[in-house]
């Protein structure tokens, strides 16, 4: 069974937003983790590029895979997740502690286009 965290927002392709602010943390939910396997390799944009709710930003790729990331909100990055270049199976061990990017959000509602935990546990089957 897949953690879920309370107080995050969840997108269809697995990806979560936790916000603070401003700012949200975007990363892949421990049920994709889970199904991609051994992560290898996450391919993350640049500081200052623009990211678009429903629009790719970067793939994660593992021993099985490769997987687009969905961003599930739009904005500018302003900071990666840098531990990931060398230690990419960090996503494996907690995916919500290791986000992949941290965005300042353009528009916060968007969340609300978004699934909270209930209704993603739903969405798994869970």
């Amino acid at each position: 069974m897949s953690t879920i965290l309370e107080g995050l927002y969840y997108a269809e392709s697995h990806e979560y937003v936790k916000v603070e602010g401003e700012f949200g943390y975007v990363g892949i939910t421990d049920y994709a983790q889970h199904e991609l396997g051994n992560v290898v390799y996450v391919d993350m944009p640049d500081v200052d590029d623009e990211v678009t709710a429903g629009e790719d930003f970067g793939a994660v790729e593992s021993v099985k895979a490769a997987s687009d990331l969905i961003s599930p909100v739009s904005g500018t990055v302003v900071e990666v997740n840098e531990a990931l270049n060398d230690n990419p199976e960090l996503v494996n061990s907690d995916p919500y502690a290791n986000w992949i990017i941290k965005v300042q959000l353009s528009d916060p509602s968007e969340v609300e286009n978004l699934m909270d935990a209930e209704a993603y546990k739903a969405a798994i089957g869970e």
